[in-house]
């Protein structure tokens, strides 16, 4: 006659646990057998049954239940501490691990400006019994890796910030920001421009910047034509080339119609900058307000351009931006709405017939004007420019 099973008897809450590990398909599979051999036990199958269903010895059902008897249901599910060498890396050996990682390896006497992983544990193992840390005189690259990862330095990266220079950074944003503000309110809902029904002359506001560096490159061989069938239907280049100069265009877009004014010349200094002006001042009728968004750039400031705005009291007021902080200069974009279409992969010959594309160029884009207009989060930035000016 065979011996009465005795059922494990669940303590409350435990089934419904048990239920739902046996169920997962997230959970460690021994994890899930044990879970299983609780509720079969529970159920009062034999220890011998449940061990020949779930493939393990007998011995291993007998003990998860003497482990749940003896310490719950946490004690029955994990592994218990098993024996081993005792950890030789100590606490203050990562620690030191971590200065190591986190000093500049030119103040170590290193060339490079960062140390990949071998390198430093090399360094690691070669000075580990000075600096009193004998345990990791013979670390790893895996080692130094682990301890690292846990603390989670990564000194082979280097990530780049911009601090802030300059002592007006919330006036100026908040000037800047207002211009845009206001410049948002002579538009419609449907984006149409208002007549203007301020107080005093009227305002255009213009965009000004310069894109210096237009390299001139000309060919050194005729360029392959596109063929169905032939190089993938590609222009085909050859690789080398020839550097004929370079040119700057010094531009500012209206950002009511969205037309560009710009002046292409080989330097770019502030008789050039002038050239701009004057061309701003031919382009807008008399007795109107000329108000430029532009940034701290030196010809922007200098003593010829100054000398030329004090000839022309009235017509021009000056939006700078921050330092660092040119995102509300909406030129920005559209220069590089220009590169993208038209300067990327330009071949000529000269200087000259770069500058006869580009003022095609700008003629094409006035042809058929679009309004660019910067409103990305205007309360935001004024409500940060704010607290910037409260704060300094």
């Amino acid at each position: 006659m065979a011996a009465a099973t005795t059922c494990l008897e669940l303590a409350e809450g435990d089934r419904e646990e048990l239920e739902g590990i046996a169920r997962t398909r997230t959970e460690m599979a021994r994890r899930v057998d044990r879970a299983r051999m609780l509720l079969a036990k529970a159920g009062g199958e034999s220890a011998a049954s449940i061990a020949a269903r779930l493939g393990v010895n007998p011995n291993t059902v007998k003990l998860c239940v003497r482990k749940y008897r003896d310490g719950g249901l946490g004690a029955a599910l994990a592994d218990a501490p098993r024996r081993g060498r005792p950890r030789s890396i100590g606490d203050g050996d990562r620690a030191w691990v971590i200065d190591v990682a986190c000093t500049r390896p030119a103040d170590l006497g290193y060339a490079a400006e960062t140390r990949p992983g071998e390198a430093l544990a090399r360094h690691v193992r070669g000075h580990a019994g000075e600096a009193g840390h004998p345990a990791l005189s013979r670390a790893s690259k895996a080692t130094v890796h682990r301890i690292l990862d846990a603390a989670e330095p990564r000194p082979d990266r280097v990530t780049y910030y911009c601090e802030r220079r300059d002592p007006d950074f919330g006036r100026k944003t908040r000037e800047v920001l207002v211009t845009h503000r206001q410049l948002s309110l002579r538009f419609d809902e449907d984006g149409n421009l208002l007549p203007w029904e301020g107080e005093g002359p009227e305002v255009h506001v213009v965009s000004v910047d310069e894109k210096p560096g237009i390299q001139a490159l000309s060919p050194t061989a005729d360029d392959l034509r596109p063929a169905p069938g032939v190089r993938g239907g590609a222009v085909t280049r050859d690789y080398e080339y020839r550097r004929r100069g370079t040119l700057t265009l010094l531009a500012g877009i209206d950002l009511q119609d969205g037309t560009v004014e710009g002046v292409v010349r080989e330097r770019h200094r502030s008789r050039e900058f002038v050239e701009l002006l004057e061309a701003l001042d031919a382009k807008y009728p008399k007795g109107h307000v000329i108000r430029l968004v532009l940034d701290n750039h030196s010809v922007h400031r200098s003593r010829e351009t100054r000398a030329w705005l004090e000839g022309h009291p009235g017509r021009f007021e000056m939006a700078f931006t921050p330092t660092h902080g040119s995102w509300p200069d909406v030129i920005e974009g559209f220069f590089g709405k220009m590169s993208r279409q038209m300067l990327r992969g330009i071949r000529v010959e000269s200087l000259d017939e770069l500058r006869e594309r580009i003022e095609p160029c700008l003629k094409e884009v006035n042809a058929r004007p679009v309004p660019h207009r910067w409103t990305w989060g205007i309360g935001e930035r004024a409500a940060e420019a704010e607290r910037v000016m409260q704060s300094s």
